[in-house]
């Protein structure tokens, strides 16, 4: 069974342009997944404790082979290649990759909530999201556009030095 996952991916530590572009890279030679689409990278002002560095985000589009514990194990193994450190909730991270959907499915565990639970509070994955899936519905019937009339997008901006988007 095939499966159509959005991902959202972020860094605000070292080169986050640059782990990013590994992350994509590494999602690319997973032999489980496969890369449809992408947006642009989005700048954001971090949400979280103390000061942080920005953020840069993106969203995917992939179709996978994997159920969504060993994908999201897979997605934790390339965040630890990255360097990163799980010491502090919503603390400053080299790479972040969250799984947003899974097909149309609804799963709550202990460690997997699909759609990801901040998903609709967050204008730095939903205007990337509504990017590469304008007419997206979560599970619910939600749009993804209609979303973005309840969040400020005002802390979210395209980064100008896209390459190849």
């Amino acid at each position: 069974m095939t499966a159509t996952c959005y991902l959202g991916l972020g860094s605000n530590l070292g080169d986050p342009v640059a782990h990013l572009t590994s992350a994509l890279s590494a999602l690319e030679q997973h032999p489980a997944i496969r890369l449809i689409n992408r947006s642009p990278f989005y700048g954001s002002k971090a949400i979280g404790p103390g000061t942080q560095p920005d953020f840069i985000n993106a969203v995917i589009e992939v179709q996978t082979t994997l159920a969504p514990a060993p994908l999201l194990h897979a997605l934790q193994a390339i965040e630890n290649q990255h360097g990163r450190e799980r010491r502090l909730r919503w603390g400053a991270r080299t790479l972040d990759i969250d799984i947003l959907l899974y097909d149309n499915q609804t799963i709550s565990e202990p460690d997997l909530q699909i759609p990801h639970p901040r998903l609709s509070e967050r204008a730095f994955v939903l205007v990337p999201l509504q990017k590469i899936a304008p007419d997206l519905q979560l599970p619910n019937g939600t749009s993804v556009a209609s979303l973005l009339d309840y969040v400020s997008t005002d802390d979210v901006w395209l980064l100008q030095f896209q390459d190849g988007v």
